[in-house]
């Protein structure tokens, strides 16, 4: 069977479950590539690091006052599509309450609500219905515009035989969301950038829901606007901690690109994790020029040609034993390749405050976070971000039910906390306080709670009496 005739089977999948014209033959564009041998990397013999960038902490008044002129002709685009499988949820990720009773949705709403610009879902088939419905309690975000669209489907790869997967066991699993890099053809076949475009907005900013330092900065907005760019991605400078994360860099002709770890050839892994050389990682935070973006699509016929990511998976990702697949893949951030003339800024670090786990989490929820009236959730004056380290034992912390199961009550108080550490099963009681460098160690088989007001520094073996 030829690579052609093998396609029409995935098109015939596609086809019978409604999925655009437009999103089968981008699909078609990937797995040709895949047949044909392309692995997506990028070498270093074709890029270079990118050595300074202007400085989002040095831009004028001037705009600031230009952002804030074009707040209401500016979308507050949210990526909603993620389950947080990894910390075992299964609805959105963003109705998970993150500080007191509010969520993530919570708090992007009122940012929108209060910064008075109009907030827009790119929602998964599985984010689309729970995330509506929970809106529904915020009646001043449901406009002429409609609050979500929603990201395409694709069938996953076999990769023994470059087939359709099938999986009897749980069909759904046969299929797998594209990668957000969807959003340019989803917010196209969706029909909400035309009318976008017909009801005068001109810019968005584009970031994840669960990246709570993502708030909409006029003064960004007013530079993007100022220097006439079709897109500008957000960067900020990488640490030891970045080194696995998508960096920025330049092709021999100066175009910036956005390369992921999952695009570096195997053998350059030790020069892709040099953060000394490439300076910036991608918060993605992004500004798109909206009329540029229907332009460019037309312009390609809907093919934006973005870098391909090959993500290797099992079908059942719970099941490591289960057939081995390709999901084939687009990052948003990498249209900073296709937009000629593209840009990038460096911003602080509290511009990337994402909550992927549940260390993340109890960073948020404790008294070192505070959730100002405009609903901005930020360090406390006295302390900045990063500055504390939390690590959770992931046999007892890993998953959200059991975490909250050991903080019943409330978190400790991590204001005077600078590292927490927790190896075995320890249980919270109330207004506990953790000060300096903590290390709780239960090495028993029974769980173990603390004492209400406790007050806790240093190295603490737990044992039982």
């Amino acid at each position: 069977m030829t690579s052609n005739q093998t396609f029409q089977l995935f098109k015939q999948r596609m086809e019978q479950e409604e999925i655009s014209d437009i999103f089968i033959k981008n699909f078609q564009f990937y797995y040709q590539k895949l047949v044909s041998g392309e692995t997506g990397f990028i070498g270093e013999s074709a890029i270079s690091p990118v050595e300074s960038l202007p400085d989002s902490e040095k831009l004028s008044e001037e705009n600031r006052k230009i952002g804030k002129d074009n707040l209401s002709r500016t979308i507050f685009l949210k990526l909603n599509g993620g389950l947080g499988t990894s910390m075992g949820l299964e609805r959105a990720k963003s109705l998970l309450k993150v500080k007191k009773d509010y969520t993530f949705l919570d708090i992007i709403a009122q940012q929108s609500i209060i910064g008075g610009y109009q907030l827009l879902l790119m929602n998964s088939y599985s984010t689309h219905k729970d995330s509506l419905h929970y809106l529904k309690k915020y009646p001043a975000l449901w406009r002429k515009i409609p609050l979500d669209f929603i990201q395409h489907k694709e069938p996953k790869v076999d990769k023994e035989d470059l087939r359709p997967v099938v999986w009897p066991k749980d069909p759904q699993l046969e299929w797998c969301p594209p990668g957000h890099g969807d959003l340019y053809i989803s917010i196209s076949t969706s029909g909400v950038l035309d009318q976008l475009l017909e009801n005068d907005f001109e810019y968005a900013f584009v970031s994840n829901a669960d990246n709570l330092g993502a708030v909409l900065d006029p003064g960004i907005l007013g530079y993007f606007i100022g220097q006439q760019l079709p897109f500008m991605m957000e960067v900020a400078d990488r640490t030891e901690a970045d080194k696995k994360g998508g960096h920025l860099a330049q092709l021999k002709n100066g175009q910036f690109i956005l390369r992921e770890i999952a695009q570096c050839p195997p053998d350059e892994v030790d020069a892709f994790q040099d953060v000394s050389r490439y300076r910036y990682f991608n918060t993605n935070n992004l500004w798109i020029h909206l009329p540029s973006l229907a332009k460019m699509l037309k312009k390609k016929k809907y093919i934006m040609e973005l870098p391909m990511i090959l993500n290797e998976k099992t079908v059942d990702p719970r099941d490591p034993d289960s057939t081995p697949v390709y999901q084939i893949e687009t990052a948003v951030g990498s249209a900073i390749s296709v937009f000629k003339g593209s840009s990038a800024i460096r911003v602080p670090r509290t511009r990337f405050a994402p909550v992927k786990n549940t260390n993340d989490l109890l960073a948020v929820r404790s008294d070192m976070y505070q959730l100002t009236p405009d609903f901005k959730i930020i360090p406390i004056e006295e302390r900045e971000a990063g500055s504390l380290e939390i690590d959770l034992d992931k046999k007892y912390y890993k998953l959200i039910d059991e975490f909250e199961a050991r903080f019943p009550s409330d978190v400790p108080s991590l204001k005077n906390c600078f590292l927490l550490k927790i190896d075995g099963d320890v249980k919270f009681g109330k207004n506990i306080i953790l000060k300096d460098r903590v290390h709780l160690i239960n090495q028993g088989e029974q769980q173990i709670t603390l004492e209400n007001g406790s007050v806790i520094s240093g190295e603490l073996e737990l044992r039982r009496d």
